[in-house]
């Protein structure tokens, strides 16, 4: 084990080497110059939580989670977003049939949210395929048991990491049939597009709704790299978007490159997506953020803080390249790690301001209770609570240059040119703001109930707003 992830690590180190160096040599990327946009127009900087985890091993395919729970999140970290994982098997549990009672349970849920103003991005999730690559069903989730197709190749349970399922010969084998590789299974990639095409018929009227992450980490088998990004993957997402267009011409596409090496900092080859939508096109990107040295088992300390730090950098340059040839958004649409280890709150901040930095919203991976989440087992606050709350603009009345909170004097800055499309809020924490906030300029109204402080301003143009504690 040792050995093998050594020779992996080196591997890896290698190519990423590589990539720095050539990225070192051209101009820095800008930030996405495209914003998802709320109902008066104002720019949404998305922050929240992937709902859940739990939602990968339930029977019906739903996380365990309740209106309860999303109340204490709110009120303990202020969260306006959620990636809300619905899972294929539960979907579409014989080919062609769609079991609405499901979507119905999916939409209760989403209800929840849009009463407390929330926005929702429908994720389906997939990891190691399906839980039908192994008889005992207690490793992948997404795909539903029809639509794996393994051949009688073996996949062994005797695995150091859940990852190394993926190279297994019938996991490979089952992913090489959706992609068509085989020529043996056509059909499974038009049954996927087309449950997409029953989600969107049924919440294309929704307005909590924003959008649809069309595949969580997407694996290519036998085939990897650029040629996956730009063959297989790119025909099942023209697919699912034609499919979803036919019934909703608004929601946003959300679209994941190729997870190994991406989610590291490596470069994308997703190429440029055509929208067949009236007017500007809402095609997204929704990559995931795991560096590389956390990945093999470093923790976020001085040992590996640099280098990290320099995946982080390789990631969001390469993200940004990727976002301006896709020609939209970026939401990160995943990052965490285990909070009980060295140095963990202090990375999930570092996320933040990189989030912050380049306007790109998020959702942490993931909701669920226990070490990765923001409570315990007993519902007890952990240090990822603290790390979170943080204030920021939940909506712009303009257009987002920039953002910073400097911890220590308590300042949020917001530079953006503003325009007429509303007033702009900011949710404050309490911890840092306990009386709300004072804002620089504009006329200023604080609702201490939601924590938000709406500012409203009259004159247009590059404006900068500080907000300190009230």
């Amino acid at each position: 084990m040792k050995s093998a992830r050594l020779i992996t690590a080196v591997a890896v180190l290698a190519v990423l080497a590589g990539g720095g160096v050539a990225a070192a040599t051209r101009p820095a990327p800008k930030p996405a110059a495209r914003f998802v946009t709320d109902d008066q127009g104002r720019v949404l900087l998305l922050h929240g939580f992937n709902t859940a985890s739990s939602a990968k091993s339930t029977p019906d395919g739903l996380p365990t989670f309740t209106e309860a729970d999303l109340d204490r999140e709110y009120r303990d970290m202020g969260t306006n977003f959620v990636r809300f994982l619905i899972q294929w098997r539960t979907l579409e549990p014989t080919p062609g049939t769609y079991d609405t009672k499901y979507l119905d349970k999916v939409a209760e849920r989403v209800a929840w949210y849009a009463k407390r103003g929330y926005h929702v991005m429908l994720d389906m999730h997939q990891d190691l395929w399906g839980s039908d690559i192994t008889p005992g069903k207690g490793a992948g989730n997404g795909a539903p048991g029809w639509a794996t197709h393994l051949d009688g190749l073996p996949v062994s349970t005797d695995q150091p990491t859940w990852e190394m399922y993926y190279l297994e010969p019938g996991v490979i084998r089952a992913f090489d049939h959706f992609w068509n590789t085989t020529g043996d299974h056509p059909e499974l990639m038009d049954h996927y597009a087309k449950a997409w095409k029953a989600v969107a018929a049924r919440f294309k009227d929704d307005p909590a709704v924003i959008g649809y992450d069309l595949m969580n980490e997407p694996w290519g088998g036998s085939i990897q790299g650029a040629q996956f990004e730009t063959g297989p993957l790119a025909t099942l997402y023209r697919r699912s978007i034609a499919e979803i267009r036919s019934v909703d011409p608004d929601g946003w596409i959300f679209l994941e490159p190729q997870a190994v090496g991406v989610n590291w900092g490596l470069p994308s080859a997703l190429p440029h997506f055509d929208d067949p939508r009236d007017g500007q096109p809402r095609i997204g990107l929704a990559p995931h953020l795991y560096p590389l040295p956390l990945d093999l088992g470093d923790d976020y300390t001085a040992g590996s803080r640099r280098w990290t730090d320099c995946t982080l950098g390789w990631w969001r340059d390469n993200i940004l390249r990727t976002a301006e040839r896709v020609g939209g958004p970026v939401v990160l649409g995943e990052f965490g790690l285990d909070m009980s280890r060295p140095g963990s709150p202090d990375l999930v901040k570092r996320v933040l301001q990189l989030t912050d930095e380049v306007n790109m919203g998020h959702a942490y991976w993931s909701r669920d209770p226990g070490p990765w989440g923001p409570y315990d087992d007993k519902g007890k606050p952990g240090p990822l609570v603290a790390a979170m709350a943080r204030p920021y603009p939940r909506a712009v009345g303009g257009v987002p240059v920039s953002v910073a909170y400097d911890e220590k004097s308590r300042a949020l800055t917001l530079v953006f040119d503003a325009n007429s499309t509303g007033p702009t809020e900011i949710y404050l924490p309490a911890r840092d703001f306990p009386h709300g906030g004072r804002a620089s300029i504009g006329e200023a109204t604080w609702d201490a109930g939601r924590r938000v402080l709406t500012v409203k301003t009259k004159t247009a143009g590059r404006l900068t707003l500080t907000i300190t504690p009230g």
